[in-house]
């Protein structure tokens, strides 16, 4: 689900022994259900669309999406074959058709304007500012013109206690990858790479600090 400054493959929460325990320490700590039902409607899914799941981890945005518009295609991809293990497991008890795909972020294995949205769910921080550029490049390449990104993330401190929480994210995950989310560069990231209309949608305090929805379209 992340990849290191250098690109070497880093599982989820640091360390492969603590992928069990990954849905229940984000579900604990993010206000998972409230952010990511946001994220759905902010996406404004409709009936025939594709739609990626970037870095989808173990499935539960995946699975939400299809459970909220049956009538889409989903696809959700990572870089990790182990949470895609328990991704599908979890799709099959939830009854939901869902596609899912290895592979890094900054390699999508999808040819040019494959997809009407793409949303991606605590993904980015994991980057160096390098990997941010490519992935943001590889979205803006996969998705058709008019096509949305959503996005929700880690975002710049809402006050002074929200940036001192964010401390033990940093600890966990490093702080030369996540001081470009802290200092709210996330909308000049995806500028950068060719999206318009691009904006901080809402924000949600959480122990951890304070999470942010964006999103961005790439032009007709």
């Amino acid at each position: 689900m992340r990849q290191s400054h250098d690109s070497r493959y880093i599982p989820a929460l640091g360390f492969r022994w603590l992928t069990p325990c990954y849905d229940a320490v984000v579900g604990a700590t993010t206000r998972e259900r409230r952010f990511k039902h946001a994220l759905i409607r902010q996406a404004n899914i409709e009936a025939g669309q594709r739609l990626l799941d970037l870095a989808c981890g173990t499935g539960t945005l995946a699975i939400w999406l299809k459970q909220a518009c049956p009538g889409a295609q989903v696809v959700g991809v990572d870089g990790d074959s182990a949470v895609l293990a328990r991704a599908a497991r979890k799709a099959q008890r939830a009854a939901v058709a869902l596609q899912f795909d290895e592979a890094l972020a900054y390699a999508l294995p999808y040819p040019p304007a494959s997809f009407e949205r793409v949303l991606s769910s605590l993904f980015f921080h994991h980057l160096s500012w390098a990997d941010k550029q490519r992935t943001a490049e590889e979205i803006f390449r996969v998705l058709r013109p008019g096509g949305q990104l959503h996005v929700a993330d880690w975002g710049k401190a809402g006050n002074g206690a929200m940036r001192g929480l964010f401390l033990a994210i940093q600890l966990l995950d490093g702080f030369g990858n996540t001081r470009d989310n802290v200092a709210g560069r996330l909308i000049e990231l995806f500028e950068h790479a060719g999206f318009v209309e691009v904006s901080q949608r809402q924000i949600f305090s959480t122990l951890f600090g304070t999470l942010a929805l964006y999103s961005a379209r790439k032009p007709e």
